[in-house]
C-alpha cells in the first residue's frame, strides 16, 4: 500500500470515528483540512471526548451557526414559531428551520426548550429528526429534517379520497411513533394532520412537540390564531388536567376517521360546539357510559340534550368492520378505556400488513419491508400512473 493510499485509508477511519463520536449524519461534508486538524488537536480516539471538546468540534464543523444554513421559502406560522424551508451547507440537503423570536414571546423559549429536550432523546423512524440548534440573542432556531408535506396537504392533494390501504399504512406509522413516545412517558398532546409530516416515500413522522410537556393546552397559537379543538378529547374539553397517554389516542381516532371519510369528524368552532358534535354521534354521556360525568360542573353548565348514540358505520362507510372496531376503541369517553398505541398496533385491522411489520427496529422505516408499499390514491386528479395496486402514491 502506498503512503498516500494509507493516509486516505487512515483519514476515512478517522472520518467514521468522528461521525460516531459527534453523532453526525452519514452524509456530512466536513470542512477542508478538518480531519488533519483534528488529528493534532483532539485526544486519542480510544479516550472519551469531553463535553466541551465535543461542542467545540461541532462548532468548528459549522453546527450551531446560522450561516451554515441557506434560508429559502417561508413554510408558515407554527404554534410558537415561523418555519422556513432551508438548505444545509454541511450536507446540501433540504432542512426545515423553525425560528423562534425570543424578544417578542415570553412563552416561546419554554415551549422551544421542551421540544429540544424531548427530541434530543427521541430517535425513531416515525418522529421528525432534530439536526441542529442555533441560539442567538434574538432567536432560537431548530433545524429539522425536511419532509415534503403534512397529512392535511396530502389529503387535500388526494381530493380527500385516500386509498384505504394507504390509510392503514399511515395510521400504523402514527401509532408506531406514538407507542415509542408513550413507552418513554412522553405525550404529544397536539396531534392533528398538520403535525404529521410525510416524505416522498410515504414515511410519516410526528412533529411539533412544543406542547409535549406543557402544563395546559393553550387556546391561542404563537401568531394569535385560535387553536383547533377538532382533535381534543371530551375530558380535556370539560376541564380535565389529568393528562396521560389516552389524551393522544382520541386524536388518533379523529385523524383515522378523517383519512377514511375525507372530512373531519368533529369540526367544532367552540368548546360547546365541539362537545355537541361528539355527543350527537356517540350519545350524550351518562353515569353508565362515563362515571362521574353528572357531577362535572362544566358539563352541567352546558345542559346538553339527551342524544342517542349513532352507528359509526353510517358515517364511515369505507371502513371495514375491523376498522370500525378500532375506531370505536379510540373514541371512548373514559380515558382509561381508550386503546393504547401499543395495543392498537396489534389490532386485527392491521393483519393484512403482515407479521413482519411488528419486528422492524425503531430506527428503521416500515418501508424497509418490500411488501409494504403505498397504492395510488383514487381521489388524486391528473395522475400519470397506471391504475395498478402497487404504484407509489402520486399525491406526494
Amino acid at each position: 500500500m502506498h503512503l498516500r493510499d494509507g493516509t486516505v485509508y487512515y483519514l476515512c477511519f478517522i472520518y467514521q470515528d468522528v461521525n460516531k463520536r459527534l453523532s453526525l449524519p452519514a452524509d456530512i461534508r466536513l470542512p477542508d483540512g478538518y480531519l488533519e486538524k483534528l488529528q493534532l488537536s483532539s485526544p486519542p480516539f480510544d479516550q472519551p471526548m469531553s463535553r466541551r471538546s465535543r461542542r467545540a468540534s461541532l462548532s468548528e464543523i459549522g453546527f450551531g451557526k446560522l450561516e451554515t444554513y441557506v434560508k429559502l421559502d417561508k413554510l408558515g406560522e407554527g404554534t410558537y414559531a415561523t418555519v422556513f424551508k432551508g438548505r444545509s451547507k454541511l450536507t446540501d440537503n433540504l432542512v426545515a428551520l423553525k425560528e423562534i423570536r425570543l424578544e417578542h414571546e415570553e412563552g416561546a423559549p419554554c415551549t422551544a426548550i421542551r421540544e429540544v429536550s424531548l427530541l434530543k432523546d427521541l430517535k425513531h423512524a416515525n418522529i421528525v429528526t432534530l439536526h441542529d440548534i442555533i441560539h442567538t440573542e434574538k432567536s432560537l432556531t431548530l433545524v429539522f429534517e425536511y419532509l415534503d408535506k403534512d397529512l392535511k396537504q396530502y389529503m387535500d392533494d388526494c381530493g380527500n379520497i385516500m386509498s384505504m390501504h394507504n390509510v392503514k399504512i399511515f395510521l400504523y406509522q402514527i401509532l408506531r411513533g406514538l407507542a415509542y413516545c408513550h413507552r418513554r412517558k412522553v405525550l404529544h398532546r397536539d396531534l392533528k394532520p398538520q403535525n404529521l409530516l410525510i416524505n416522498e416515500r410515504g414515511e410519516l413522522k410526528l412533529a411539533d412537540f412544543g406542547l409535549a410537556r406543557a402544563k395546559s393546552v393553550p387556546t391561542k397559537t404563537y401568531s394569535n390564531e385560535v387553536v383547533t379543538l377538532w382533535y381534543r378529547p371530551p375530558d380535556v374539553l370539560l376541564g380535565s388536567s389529568e393528562y396521560s397517554t389516552p389524551i393522544d389516542m382520541w386524536g388518533v381516532g379523529c385523524i383515522f376517521y378523517e383519512m377514511a371519510a375525507g372530512r373531519p369528524l368533529f369540526p367544532g368552532s367552540t368548546v360547546e360546539d365541539e362537545l355537541h358534535l361528539i355527543f350527537r354521534l356517540l350519545g350524550t354521556p351518562t353515569e353508565e357510559t362515563w362515571p362521574g360525568i353528572i357531577s362535572n360542573d362544566e358539563f352541567k353548565t352546558y345542559n346538553f340534550p339527551n342524544y342517542k348514540p349513532q352507528p359509526v358505520i353510517n358515517h364511515a362507510p369505507r371502513l371495514d368492520m375491523e376498522g370500525i372496531d378500532l375506531l370505536s376503541n379510540f373514541l371512548q369517553y373514559q380515558a382509561k378505556k381508550r386503546i393504547s398505541a401499543d395495543d392498537a398496533m396489534k389490532h386485527f385491522y392491521f393483519k393484512s400488513l403482515g407479521a413482519r411489520i411488528h419486528t422492524v427496529p425503531d430506527g428503521a422505516s416500515i418501508f424497509s419491508i418490500n411488501e409494504i408499499q403505498l397504492q395510488k390514491d383514487p381521489g388524486y386528479r391528473n395522475s400519470s400512473y397506471p391504475d395498478t395496486g402497487r404504484t407509489p402514491c402520486s399525491c406526494i
